[in-house]
């Protein structure tokens, strides 16, 4: 409850998230095991991730004051065709993917879902979902790194 009032977005959402806590503990219950980690660590580590949530939920929309306050410029002709390349040589990576990887890289990148959206919409398990995007993204990665002519290589 302590740690809560600290990490709190907004002082109403305090009572809630420490419920979800408490509830989040209750269901996964049975999945603790004291020769894993002690039982403070594991309250811990839920608790943690659950103020993450938390957090993300209520986060503000970063740098929209910013934003509006750029001047309106459209971007040169050279700009616009280094993105164009940025972007085919991006979706050519994408095509190099495991079916797998590019479904679930597509629903959170392009259609903008959460893991928990992806994996109810595909039938598979969070985990699941959670590896397939991080192994997509580090073999994107890696053919975008190979330069130009990396992805068809």
């Amino acid at each position: 409850w302590s740690l809560g009032r600290r990490l709190a977005p907004r002082g109403a959402d305090l009572e809630d998230v420490v419920q979800e806590i408490f509830v989040a503990l209750w269901k996964s219950a049975p999945q603790f095991d004291p020769a894993v980690a002690p039982e403070s660590i594991w309250v811990t580590t839920v608790a943690r991730r659950k103020w993450i949530d938390a957090r993300r939920r209520h986060r503000p929309v970063e740098g929209a004051e910013a934003l509006e306050a750029l001047p309106a410029q459209a971007p040169g002709q050279a700009e616009l065709a280094e993105r164009a390349d940025e972007a085919r040589r991006a979706a050519e990576a994408l095509t190099e993917l495991r079916a797998e990887q590019r479904s679930v890289l597509q629903l959170a990148v392009v259609h903008g879902h959460t893991y928990e959206q992806i994996a109810a919409r595909l039938g598979m398990p969070l985990g699941t979902v959670k590896t397939h995007a991080r192994r997509g993204l580090a073999r994107v990665r890696e053919l975008l790194a190979r330069g130009p002519e990396g992805a068809r290589a």
